[in-house]
């Protein structure tokens, strides 16, 4: 009888360490979910008691609802800054997955994008994920969505150093046509890429000249929600603050 009572006991005495796990994740989302301002990173290490790196690792165990919890209010701002549609995307077997948007203001050109996955070579989104190397091209060919998809490794290749230099990512109609999209990158507290944020509109309302105003928009969100996940923000940037100071 003992030894049937000890092994009822040896399930609940492994999983402790899993359960402080899932605690400590829902004691950070909860912090993250009722706080009126976007968190920083510090300030959620230390509202939560948890060390700097646990912090970190939990924001990226918790992908697909802690990186959305956390993102929201950025995505919220950039969607009202631009009024156009917002979505946060993700690497996801080969493709992109998007798992979070906050809709256009307009009534055209708003498609819900959650739950799709689109390609990584003619999407902005996917052109970030693919330049940070946060994602791996599939194998075989690259597919052609319309007539200015990119569809060489060459070209594609190019197209990504250009993302690198400029730090955003620009789609004109290469996955549907009609449809322009900028995308920026999301960086963990290890300095590596872990989601992109991008902003699409119809041509109609994105012309080619806007684009670098909305790009602008984008990659500073962008970097706040990377200065939440942990990243260091470069010195130029510290320095400019404090020499506007």
């Amino acid at each position: 009888m003992s030894h049937t009572h000890e092994r009822k006991l040896n399930p609940t005495m492994s999983n402790q360490s899993g359960t402080q796990a899932v605690d400590r994740a829902a004691r950070l989302l909860a912090e993250v979910v009722h706080s009126a301002d976007p968190m920083t990173f510090t300030g959620l290490s230390t509202a939560t008691g948890l060390a700097k790196s646990t912090t970190s690792r939990l924001l990226l165990a918790l992908e697909r609802n802690g990186l959305v919890a956390v993102a929201q209010p950025f995505l919220e701002r950039l969607g009202k800054a631009t009024g156009e549609t917002i979505n946060l995307g993700v690497a996801s077997g080969g493709l992109v997955e998007q798992i979070a948007q906050v809709d256009s203001t307009y009534l055209i050109g708003g498609t819900n994008w959650v739950g799709m996955s689109v390609p990584l070579h003619c999407s902005a989104l996917g052109k970030v994920l693919l330049a940070y190397g946060a994602a791996q091209l599939p194998g075989g060919p690259l597919v052609r969505r319309t007539d200015k998809t990119v569809t060489t490794d060459a070209a594609l290749r190019a197209e990504l150093a250009a993302v690198r230099t400029r730090g955003y990512a620009v789609t004109d109609e290469e996955l549907e046509p009609g449809l322009i999209a900028v995308a920026a990158p999301i960086h963990g507290y290890d300095g590596a890429v872990v989601a992109a944020l991008s902003v699409s509109a119809p041509t109609t309302r994105m012309s080619k000249d806007s684009v670098a105003t909305v790009a602008g928009y984008c990659t500073e969100e962008a970097a706040g929600l990377s200065a939440v996940l942990g990243y260091r923000q470069r010195a130029s940037r510290q320095n400019r603050k404090a020499g506007a100071a």
